[in-house]
């Protein structure tokens, strides 16, 4: 195989770009705009490999898209960039708009003309995949679980640039023609995530022994699914998904966010025992503006009629995850130190920003 992914060097796409590179085996260009979340360094293990390529450019320029895709001649268009981050959508949403609605359209037209200009097999074998969020349904009441029917109910200007995304993507599948498919997936987490992230930044902020403020009670309930576990996902979908079908992807492992704290606090005392309990670290503090109560996916339909199904508990993810980012302070110490070093983000104008960050939720 031969694909274009947007967003390469992010958290989920520079995961996905390993794998289908040196797993796989796939040629790959990766296209990404290298944003604050961005980082090559993400990439070493594959960066000299001869089936890699990088792109350095906007989705947001059709030109750049236009000249990617004809010089390309990929066979999928996997589609993961965007801004993820629902603190920073409450305080700049225009980025996310840009980024994740404008940004989608113009990869959307370009690989519709693309597209249009194939003929016979290649034309037949080409699908533009577009990865997505539970974000996008709003919060969960009960016990439930969000399902591809459920209705969208978007909460933050986040989750509602990528719920217009998802309906662009609809769209032009219905219009044009276009062979798309859609993936939601739970909060991933998972070895090179950037540190403004809950599992990320309580580990680090932990093994520092800084404060660890929790919004509000801490009892959000988020679906944890391990990023490798994820990308096997992606691939699987693009390869036997149905033309035109949304995908959920979830690791059925629903966790209120303080059990998460709790959980890192307690492995990192086991690995790297200080004088005090790293639970005596959590604070509470002011909850996000908008924050939803709950989310948990159903992965039914994926693990049915697809065959795939998450191979990490959380328990082992969290493990490995801890493990690696003990052995790994080269690659997130920089990002601490020159990029985000853990200030609270998403306070409204009038509220002050306490000294420490506060612990959000959210996957990519």
């Amino acid at each position: 195989m031969r694909v274009v992914v947007t967003g390469g060097a992010g958290f989920i796409g520079s995961a996905l770009v390993r794998y289908l590179v040196g797993v796989r085996g796939w040629t790959v260009v990766n296209v990404d705009k290298l944003t604050y979340a961005a980082n090559p360094a993400s990439l070493a293990p594959i960066a000299n490999h001869p089936n890699y390529h990088f792109v350095h450019a906007d989705i947001c320029d059709a030109d750049a898209m236009g000249s990617v895709l004809s010089n390309v001649a990929p066979q999928a268009v996997m589609h993961l960039a965007a801004e993820s981050h629902v603190d920073r959508s409450i305080t700049g949403s225009a980025e996310f708009i840009k980024t994740n609605i404008l940004g989608t359209h113009v990869l959307l037209e370009a690989s519709r003309h693309y597209w249009s200009d194939l003929r016979g097999d290649a034309k037949s074998a080409f699908r533009f995949l577009h990865v997505s969020t539970d974000e996008v349904y709003g919060t969960l009441p009960g016990d439930g679980f969000f399902v591809e029917t459920t209705p969208y109910d978007p909460r933050s200007p986040y989750s509602a640039s990528k719920a217009s995304s998802d309906h662009l993507v609809s769209a032009w599948r219905e219009t044009y023609g276009l062979p798309t498919l859609i993936t939601n997936c739970s909060n991933n987490y998972g070895p090179y995530h950037f540190p403004e992230k809950l599992i990320p930044l309580v580990l680090l902020n932990a093994l520092e022994e800084k404060p660890l403020p929790v919004y509000g009670d801490g009892r959000q309930v988020r679906d944890w699914l391990y990023v490798d576990d994820h990308v096997k996902a992606l691939t699987c979908v693009l390869e036997r998904g149905k033309i035109g079908e949304t995908y959920n992807v979830g690791g059925r492992a629903p966790m209120e966010n303080i059990a998460v704290v709790e959980q890192i606090c307690d492995s990192l005392d086991a690995h790297r025992p200080t004088s005090r309990r790293r639970r005596d670290l959590i604070t509470y503090v002011a909850d996000r503006p908008g924050h939803d109560r709950r989310y948990a996916i159903d992965p039914t339909k994926i693990e049915t009629e697809l065959g795939w199904r998450a191979e990490q508990t959380f328990a082992s993810g969290i493990a490995a995850t801890i493990e690696w980012y003990l052995n790994n302070d080269a690659w997130w110490r920089p990002l601490r130190q020159g990029v985000y070093s853990g200030t609270r983000l998403g306070l409204l104008a009038a509220e002050v920003a306490p000294a420490a960050v506060a612990v959000g939720s959210e996957q990519d």
